[in-house]
Formats: C-alpha cells, structure tokens, sequence
C-alpha cells in the first residue's frame, strides 16, 4: 500500500506562486506514475500534470506556469505553482499508479492523498 499526504496549500493573491508537496510512504514510489488534480466546488476533478521516470505531462492551461517534479531520496512529489488565478482554488490532490505510461484519467490512479486547499483571491 502507498499512503500519500499533501501539505503546501494555502491562501495566496493573484499572482502569487505555492509550492505543494506529497509525501509518500509505504513503499518507494519511483517506479509509479504521479499526478496533481485539482477540484473546484461544483465541478469534476481536473488533470494538472503527471510525472515518471520517462518524463512529464501537464494541462495546457497550466503550461509555462507550474512545474512538476519529484525527488526520490525524499519520496516526495512536488507541484510549483506560479502566476496563480483564482478560477485555480480548489483542492488539489496527488496520486500514484503503476498503470503504464503518464495516465491523465483520475480512474487509472489506485492512490489518493486526502487533498489541500489552494485559495487565489483576487
């Protein structure tokens, strides 16, 4: 079993950049394919972006500002978070698969963190 905990949310302005983290435990995850979603009220789960050993994915609306990596010593995943906007609060959720390749689709991941709030005000 792989338990994951994200941390790093918060209250920023418009504008402003977040860092979020995921730390998994359990088992070492640098083999799984890892991924940021995001929920606003109201509206489905959204990609964001994934990461594997062969390289990384993101939505195009967040192309150019947030970045995602990882660092296998720590066993954390991390999501940089810049020139935020507040159509972007929601919460944001990471998650791990040994599913092949970079899936996009919130089905393809077994493991889920239990979320934290990024809030943009304008």
């Amino acid at each position: 079993q792989v338990q994951l905990v994200e941390s790093g949310g918060g209250l920023v302005q418009a504008g402003g950049s977040l860092r979020l983290s995921c730390a998994a435990s359990g088992r070492t995850v640098s083999s799984y394919a890892m991924v940021w979603f995001r929920q606003a009220p109201g509206k489905e789960r959204e990609f964001v972006a994934a990461i594997r050993w062969t390289g990384t994915t993101s939505a195009d609306s967040v192309k150019g500002r947030f970045v995602i990596s990882r660092d296998s010593v720590k066993n954390t995943l991390y999501l940089q978070m810049n020139s935020l906007t507040p159509e972007e609060t929601a919460v944001y959720y990471c998650a791990a698969t040994l599913a092949p390749g970079i899936p996009t689709g919130a089905h393809d991941y077994a493991y889920w963190g239990q979320g934290t709030q990024v809030t943009v005000s304008s």
